[in-house]
């Protein structure tokens, strides 16, 4: 397993599946997770939950529930996975304390017509590029769109999928992509610019759909690329 420089990895808004099933796969690697959320009761509730999933792995690390602003004064990494309608207010609320913090974006703006989801990003081109303009300060890495949070949630087994990141720090990026990497079946590919995150953040609705048509929970992988 290579040796991450993160040690403590905080999610913003982690009560939901996502972040849930991220906190699950990073602390079974061996990173120390806490999980916020607006209601203190609510995100120990959740790491309870992740707790439980991780009782099968002896060498978990350990999970605390927290206020979001607790879990961003502990953490090395954030994830901010709130739901898009509560981003801004999130970022007004936290961004003095995230300021030099490696910040990951996993937002997908949606919208449902008749049960159907389809991508509705804002004018600027997407959720992480909005963040970006309103916080210029923080350290933006968006992306993990594609990953199947139903699958995140089994820590015994191998993803065998791509994730998927962007963003305009490089070192920033090389830190997430060092930290996915210790995921087994986990491959991170870097697709460029935070731009890119406006195609990552689509795909979502797109995988939502395929998933319910076929009855599955699949994700992407990236075919022809030599990642060493």
């Amino acid at each position: 397993m290579p040796e991450s420089s993160v040690s403590t990895i905080g999610f913003i808004g982690g009560t939901g599946p996502e972040g849930r099933g991220l906190a699950v796969r990073f602390a079974a690697a061996g990173h120390n997770v806490v999980i916020g959320s607006r209601d203190a009761s609510r995100a120990t509730e959740a790491a309870d939950e992740v707790k439980t999933i991780l009782s099968e792995v002896s060498d978990a690390a350990d999970v605390l529930g927290a206020l979001n602003a607790d879990a961003v004064a502990a953490s090395d990494i954030v994830f901010i996975a709130v739901p898009y309608a509560g981003m801004m207010a999130s970022l007004e609320q936290l961004s003095s304390s995230l300021t030099g913090k490696i910040c990951v974006n996993v937002i997908a703006p949606l919208s449902f017509a008749g049960g159907i989801p389809a991508a509705a990003p804002p004018e600027i081109g997407s959720a992480a590029e909005e963040a970006a303009q309103y916080t210029p300060d923080l350290r933006w890495v968006a992306g993990l769109h594609t990953l199947s949070a139903r699958d995140l949630l089994k820590p015994t087994s191998s993803l065998d999928t791509d994730a998927i990141i962007c963003g305009d720090d490089n070192d920033a990026k090389s830190t997430v992509s060092e930290l996915l990497s210790e995921v087994p079946g986990l491959r991170p590919v870097d697709a460029g610019s935070l731009q890119s995150a406006r195609y990552l953040e689509g795909a979502t609705a797109l995988l939502i759909n395929i998933n319910k048509r076929y009855k599955s929970h699949a994700s992407l992988t990236i075919s022809g690329l030599n990642v060493g």
